[in-house]
Parts: C-alpha cells; structure tokens; sequence
C-alpha cells in the first residue's frame, strides 16, 4: 500500500493530510525532531510544527524531551484502538441523548452508491430477530459473512440463495446461477432490500417496510426457490 493510500486511510482517523504524512514518516524514519520532519516532508517549518503539534493532541505522537525535542508515533494499533474507544463512548453519550425519533410512515427509501448498500444490508442482517431471505452472487456475500454467521449464532432461520460452491453452517442454503449484482434481502417479512450493485458508487437499490412491496419480493423468492426444486428433480 502506498503513502498516499495509508494517508488517505490515517485521515479517516480525524488526522489532517499533512498530520497523515508526518505520521507516516515518523513511522518510517523514528523519533524525529520538528526540522528533520520538515526537512524530510518538505513541508514547511511551520506547518510542520503545527501539524506535530496536531498529532501529540490527537494521541498520534509522544514528545521525547531532551537537548532537542523530537517526535515519535504512537504504535498504529494502539493509536486505532483508542480512537474506536472515544468514537465508542460518544456513540453511547449520542444514542442517550438524543430526542425521541418522531415516528414517521416509511415509503420507498432510495439507498444510492455500492458501499452504503452494502452497509445497509450488514445493518439489516444484524438487526433481524427471526429470520432473513437473501438472495445474491457469491462475491456479494463475502461482505456480509460475518454479520450472517453472528445471525446463525442468534439462532435466526437464514435462508441464503446463491451459486456455487457456497456453504455456511447452520444455513439453508439453495444453489443456483445467480445475476453476478442483484441483492434482493427480506428480513423479519418487515423490511426490505432490492436492487443492485452493479454501477459501483452510482448502483441503486429500494429500502422499504412497505407490505406490498415486501409481499412482492417475499413472492418472487418463493417462484425461485420452487423453480430450483425443479430444477433440481430433472437432473440425473
């Protein structure tokens, strides 16, 4: 992975572009002072300064006092860890303090672009209670595994239809040659997911509580499953 590529990364940790690129040159050099930084970097002296100063207050570098004052990085899981904790507690502190959510009648909710469908389907298998119907290629449902596996263990019915070769314990599992982008996912016969993710961060697909529409996919699912049956009973 390239600088730019782990920069790119770093700032999805509350790190400013520059922050990014002196962390990972202290990664790389070690302990440094302010003007080697900068030196190194080619950033400005003080832009450098600034940003190194933006690191130690974001518990990204420790300061090493001594004739010259340098700058060493926290250890890149250590520095994550503690992050993911802050960002844990104020989810908490957010979730206790919000208002009410006023209760609104969900229509056809449009969920654009690959990741946040996706996000949607993890967010919707961990949620479910009961059970969920899912139909999609194979490479879709290695983004959702874990969250498939953790539903089995919840001791929900997961019916997954899919092509081969795919097996997961404690699913049901129906093969069959699957369009490689469409998602169509029931959970709980409350909600549900349908489209596909085939056009990247410009895919679509439709989130609805809507009974008609959940009747409909719940339907076209079930015209599946019964054509693999008999599919199944031709073969030799």
């Amino acid at each position: 992975m390239t600088n730019v590529d782990l920069n790119e990364l770093l700032m999805h940790f509350n790190l400013t572009r520059q922050e990014a690129t002196i962390y990972t040159t202290l990664y790389t050099e070690g302990p440094l002072t302010g003007y080697e930084v900068a030196k190194l970097t080619g950033i400005s002296r003080s832009n450098t300064y600034t940003s190194l100063a933006g690191l130690v207050d974001k518990g990204a570098a420790y300061v090493i006092e001594g004739t010259a004052t340098r700058y060493t990085p926290v250890p890149i899981e250590e520095f994550c860890n503690n992050k993911i904790r802050q960002l844990q507690q104020i989810k908490r502190d957010l979730i206790k303090g919000m208002p009410a959510q006023r209760e609104a009648t969900e229509g056809y909710i449009t969920i654009k672009g690959e990741k946040h469908i996706l996000e949607k389907m993890r967010n919707m298998v961990a949620e479910a209670k009961e059970r969920l119907y899912l139909s999609v290629a194979k490479p879709t449902l290695s983004f959702i595994l874990p969250e498939l596996k953790a539903a089995i263990s919840r001791g929900l019915k997961v019916v997954i239809i899919t092509d081969e070769p795919f097996e997961l314990e404690g699913a049901i599992i129906y093969h069959t040659e699957k369009p490689p982008y469409q998602i169509r996912l029931i959970v709980d016969s409350t909600n549900v997911l349908t489209g596909d993710i085939a056009d990247g961060e410009f895919s679509t697909c439709l989130y609805s509580k809507k009974k008609n529409l959940v009747e409909l996919i719940k339907e076209s699912m079930k015209n599946e499953l019964t054509l693999i049956d008999l599919m199944k009973g031709k073969r030799p």
